[in-house]
């Protein structure tokens, strides 16, 4: 992925070095960051602060800039430092093992999730795990094979990851439901429906992100799938961003309202 910002070393295989450098730092198509690293004008402005520290942008921060789905509440820029850095006295992300050199301005997803694991709740660094292996479309063990050290901690963690579940707040939901005791299909295929986000018994859990749901071909399927999971005797529950990250206990609640009374309860004709 390209930040914009680049090592000596990045520079010269890219066959810009010496006169050319100069040329370029002098009319401002490049920029002077700190030793040896340098940027362009538009580069991504939290790579080039990482890289001021003496580091590189790594951990959540780098997760995020990756395009991967990190939840709320993580937003100071996470950098994993050299020595230089160190001396700095910059709060530096690290992962299990030794420490790595920083040879880019952007970690990795690899090296960022190692580092995210020391910085995260458990939970939200499973979801964001979930979200490593649905888009890149990984296995677990491919996944920790790229990490390389991985301990057994972060082992014991990725062993609740779901490589079906969609990134976000169904990745939460699924994790919170199974840790309460519920049998949680994930993704299953549904007739006349489709494939829906979770079910419990015949209750249909939908996480509902703005991004796909809010145009009006979506609203518009939306309800034929609602429609026609109706007719199917599938009970439908929809949650939003909100639902999940600020009003679990109140969904909980409700959840706990229709399994308690076994309304999700799959019966024989």
């Amino acid at each position: 992925m390209d930040v914009g910002v680049y090592s000596r070393a990045e520079l010269r295989q890219r066959g810009l070095d010496g006169w050319e450098l100069r040329k370029q730092l002098a009319n401002g198509s490049l920029l002077h960051v700190r030793n040896g690293w340098y940027a362009h004008p538009a580069a991504d402005s939290l790579v080039v602060e990482a890289v001021q520290l003496g580091g590189a942008l790594s951990c959540v921060s780098a997760l995020r800039t990756h395009g991967l789905w990190v939840p709320v509440g993580y937003e100071r820029v996470h950098v994993r430092v050299t020595r230089h850095g160190k001396q700095q006295r910059v709060r530096s992300c690290q992962g299990p093992g030794r420490s790595l050199p920083v040879e880019t301005a952007l970690d990795p997803i690899s090296v960022a999730l190692g580092c995210a694991f020391r910085c995260m709740s458990e939970e939200d660094w499973i979801a964001v795990c979930d979200s490593v292996l649905n888009t890149l479309g990984l296995s677990v063990p491919a996944l920790q094979a790229e990490m390389g050290r991985v301990s057994q901690k972060m082992s014991d963690l990725m062993g609740k990851c779901d490589p079906n579940s969609q990134p976000g707040t169904e990745s939460l939901a699924r994790l919170r439901l199974r840790a309460a005791g519920f049998t949680v299909h994930v993704q299953p295929s549904i007739h006349r429906v489709g494939y829906v986000d979770l079910r419990i018994g015949r209750l249909v859990i939908e996480c509902d992100s703005i991004s796909h749901h809010t145009s009006l071909e979506n609203y518009r399927n939306d309800r034929r799938r609602d429609r026609n999971a109706l007719v199917g005797r599938w009970l439908t529950m929809r949650l939003t961003y909100d639902d999940v990250v600020y009003g679990w206990d109140e969904v909980m609640a409700d959840i706990r309202a229709i399994t308690d009374s076994d309304r999700h309860r799959i019966r024989s004709a």
